[in-house]
């Protein structure tokens, strides 16, 4: 099939690679470039990294509403466009120029998160399942009928890179399999249960926040799900402390059981190889740290530097 890709993030690179080893790959389409870092050097997109890489043309409007940019996707004659994380709504003059659709490969079993998170959200919420879903695109958020949905399971130890990387191997099998069934004439069309939906919004810096009052599996999934970015975090005197590798705690090593009785979410208990802090149902014991304009480290060796007192209340506010 001649097909127009859409996409920019990491998670649909092993996508298009293995769209162009199938089938014909006309153009990439991805965001604009932009400045990085402190010099603000060009910074190009995953996609479009690859795209080069690959030999293939390279388009980046700013808005996909510039007439330019309709006519020179318009001229290239593709039998269908597959989107992947993009980054811009297509309107509708875009969806209905492509005469077997516009599908996109979106990272959960709809129509359950919707939205831009939807794999941190899964596992925020201790999820097991998740899944990919190819769907015709339509007009709102990921609101298409359904074509594919194939499972996939979330082991307790996962956090997002795990999930991240299964899914984005799972979305290969599934957007082979859905361009056969469509270029077949076989594939179905499922609306999705509105009665089902839920959503899965674009993440915050304050969503890495730690409310110490929520349980320590709340707490845990929270640090696997937000983990590199924004990464979880909380306050120890005023000075941001993230928080990186966890163990979960519920007895003390010699067998004897934790004493919790009156004590305060958020309070530190246990201060040496580990961190043990107070949680609302139990305690969590933080592993890897780091400090404010500081490198990631053992608590042990953090707290050589940076002392924390057993009987400290983390949270609180930054100064």
């Amino acid at each position: 099939m001649r097909i127009l890709f859409m996409g920019t993030p990491d998670f649909a690179v092993p996508i298009l690679e293995t769209l162009s080893q199938k089938h014909q790959v006309l153009a990439v389409v991805t965001q604009p470039d932009r400045p990085k870092g402190r010099g603000h050097g060009v910074m190009f997109s995953p996609v479009k990294t690859c795209a080069l890489s690959l030999g293939l043309p390279v388009l980046q409007p700013e808005q996909v509403r510039e007439d330019s940019f309709i006519e020179a996707i318009t001229a290239l004659h593709a039998d269908i466009y597959v989107v992947v994380a993009y980054g811009q709504f297509l309107p509708t003059r875009i969806l209905q120029i492509p005469p077997l659709g516009c599908i996109n490969i979106h990272a959960s079993l709809l129509p359950r998160y919707r939205g831009a998170a939807p794999m941190q959200h899964a596992i925020l919420n201790g999820d097991t399942v998740t899944g990919v879903t190819i769907m015709y695109m339509a007009k709102g958020m990921d609101t298409g009928d359904m074509v594919l949905k194939m499972p996939i399971s979330i082991e307790q130890s996962d956090r997002f890179a795990d999930v991240h990387d299964k899914m984005a191997a799972l979305s290969c099998e599934c957007i082979i399999e859905a361009l056969a069934q469509i270029k077949a004439g076989v594939a179905v069309r499922e609306p999705q249960n509105p009665e089902a939906v839920t959503y899965a919004p674009i993440l915050r810096k304050e969503d890495g926040r730690i409310n110490w009052n929520h349980s320590t599996a709340h707490i845990i999934n929270q640090m696997r799900a937000l983990d590199p970015w924004p990464g979880t975090y909380t306050y120890h005197e005023g000075q941001v402390i993230k928080l990186w590798d966890y163990l979960p705690w519920e007895n003390k090593p010699d067998g004897t059981t934790l004493e919790l009785i009156g004590r305060e979410p958020g309070e530190v208990l246990e201060a040496g190889s580990h961190l043990l802090v107070k949680t609302g149902d139990g305690a969590l014991a933080i592993t890897e740290l780091q400090g404010q304009g500081g490198k990631r480290m053992c608590t042990e060796d953090y707290l050589r530097g940076r002392p924390i007192a057993v009987g400290a209340i983390l949270g609180g506010e930054e100064k």
